[in-house]
């Protein structure tokens, strides 16, 4: 058997890989550009905001439990290109309503709903994509190298467009925010490789659909446990992303810059996980690799609780642990993602994808709103703490699997 050739000369890929770069800033700069839109133009209210953003919240729970069917039983690279153009589309209904005086909050709600959902289906359908792209053998390689662009975006993409809507006006900064969505079709469409026609099915109910990923996850023991550790990831994820804020800025008295400057390094860990987790797969074997980078990720989440008053101390803390737990979060999501496609046929790695979307997003909902009220009664540090060591449980969770006892990844391959 001839040895495939490396992922970086493979034409293709490196189409895709340019595409969803592009993409992937599109979507920073779009999520941080729709409340800045709001907050320049219509001056928007800290609860008009919060309803910014749970309409795009809840567009991407409805998308990840409903489309994952359709896009088994479709063929994915159209449905990446017309996910890119929607949302060129839909964005560029703003600077257009901006020339008349139109643009109102309702216009800004529908925008965010229709742009995140857009997003959530490319998601899950680049992840149904890429095995049939390069291969199930280098599905680590080709997701460590997205996981790579997906950081630079992450640390690049708000700065981006905090600069974008300075330098411009909105609506002009919103028609380059499209642009980046256009691009990404193009060289997407520019792909030669020719896309096997999924395999015929049924239809089911509308009950059924929903379902089916997760009763297909649920049947295979070690995607089972990746995603109960999904589960479990998104539940105190969401303590942490209803408290972290709050915790750096009241409890730590940080000014804002200092607390943008540790989130950045964060995108420094996540780079370094991209390497990481390839690293660790290597020399432990996946699913040992798996339970290391997620039990590094959960004891850096519980050394944020520890973070003295003192500002330099406090710096120290959470620069670390945004490095620390970006790389190890980064090398266990890479790693992840990359058994989860080769555990599961081809033929349903839509459905399965979209039930690992709205398990997390379902239940960072009721993280946030249980941290919440949890940060009111034992107070943010002591929240974090509990939430820190509700992490634990997910590396344990791998422990009791199968999971540690996944070695290499073409083992563990599935039929297409």
């Amino acid at each position: 058997m001839s040895t495939p050739k490396p992922l970086w000369r493979d034409r293709d890929f490196a189409r895709l890989w340019l595409a969803q770069s592009i993409s992937a800033f599109g979507a920073r700069i779009t999520r941080e550009g729709l409340p800045i839109l709001a907050v320049t133009t219509l001056a928007a209210s800290p609860g008009a905001l919060g309803i910014l953003a749970a309409a795009g919240s809840s567009a991407a729970l409805v998308i990840a439990l409903t489309s994952g069917g359709f896009i088994d039983r479709s063929r994915r690279r159209p449905i990446l290109i017309g996910a890119d153009l929607l949302r060129a589309i839909i964005l560029l209904s703003l600077p257009l309503a901006a020339l008349f005086g139109w643009v109102s909050l309702p216009h800004l709600l529908i925008t965010a709903g229709l742009v995140t959902g857009a997003s959530v289906a490319f998601d899950i359908a680049s992840h149904a994509y890429l095995p049939a792209l390069i291969g199930k053998p280098r599905l680590v390689d080709g997701n460590a190298k997205l996981a790579a662009t997906d950081a630079v975006a992450e640390v690049g993409g708000p700065a981006l467009a905090g600069i974008l809507f300075q330098w411009l006006t909105a609506p002009v900064a919103i028609i380059v925010n499209a642009g980046t969505y256009l691009a990404s079709a193009a060289f997407l469409a520019s792909l030669r490789s020719i896309e096997p026609a999924p395999e015929a099915e049924p239809r089911q109910t509308w009950t059924r659909e929903v379902t089916h990923g997760f009763r297909l996850a649920w049947a295979e023991p070690r995607v089972r446990a990746l995603l109960l550790m999904n589960v479990v990831q998104g539940l105190f994820g969401g303590v942490f992303a209803a408290l972290y804020i709050l915790f750096a800025l009241r409890t730590l008295a940080l000014p804002t810059s200092l607390l943008g400057l540790a989130i950045a390094a964060g995108g420094l860990g996540a780079l370094m996980g991209a390497s990481l987790g390839p690293w660790l797969a290597r020399r432990l074997g996946m699913g040992p690799a798996i339970i290391v980078a997620i039990l590094g990720a959960s004891v850096s989440a519980m050394a944020i609780s520890l973070a003295p008053t003192a500002r330099d101390g406090a710096m120290v803390v959470l620069i670390l642990t945004q490095i620390t737990g970006d790389a190890f979060g980064v090398a266990s999501g890479v790693l992840i993602a990359s058994l989860r496609q080769s555990l599961m046929p081809q033929s349903v790695l839509g459905r399965v994808g979209g039930a690992f979307h709205a398990a997390a997003g379902a239940t960072a909902i009721v993280g946030a709103l249980g941290g919440g009220v949890l940060g009111d009664l034992i107070g943010p540090r002591l929240a974090l703490a509990v939430a820190g060591a509700g992490f634990l449980i997910i590396p344990l969770i791998g422990v009791l699997s199968p999971l540690r006892s996944v070695g290499r990844i073409e083992a563990t391959i599935s039929p297409p």
